[in-house]
């Protein structure tokens, strides 16, 4: 939750001294959205870790196992969705690392 917290409070600071500093509102509502779902996805990824440990430590049985699969199973589909979300293209559509900003969604 703090990771989630913290990346809200940073993004919305940086939104708001976007709107300060520009007038084009839209560009820093987007890059608002983007700064939300980037700490979305990390909240999502050490949930993801934290859940594995936790089955790990405790005494493994087919019940905490399934459970983890599913709790993993439905955090990736969230990743997924929520990063297509903010690029607007799938994962596997995306160029190299460099290409990425300069990219227009189709």
């Amino acid at each position: 939750m703090a990771i989630l917290a913290v990346g809200t409070v940073i993004a919305f600071a940086r939104y708001l001294v976007q709107v300060r500093n520009s007038t084009d509102r839209t560009a820093a509502f987007v890059a608002l959205r983007s700064h939300l779902g980037r700490s979305i996805l990390l909240g999502l990824e050490v949930l993801v870790a934290a859940d594995i440990v936790r089955t790990i430590v405790e005494v493994p049985t087919l019940v905490s196992a399934v459970s983890l699969g599913i709790i993993v199973f439905v955090r990736i589909a969230l990743s997924f969705a929520i990063d297509v979300e903010i690029d607007g293209v799938a994962p596997w559509r995306k160029g190299p690392p460099g290409d990425r900003d300069q990219q227009q969604p189709n």
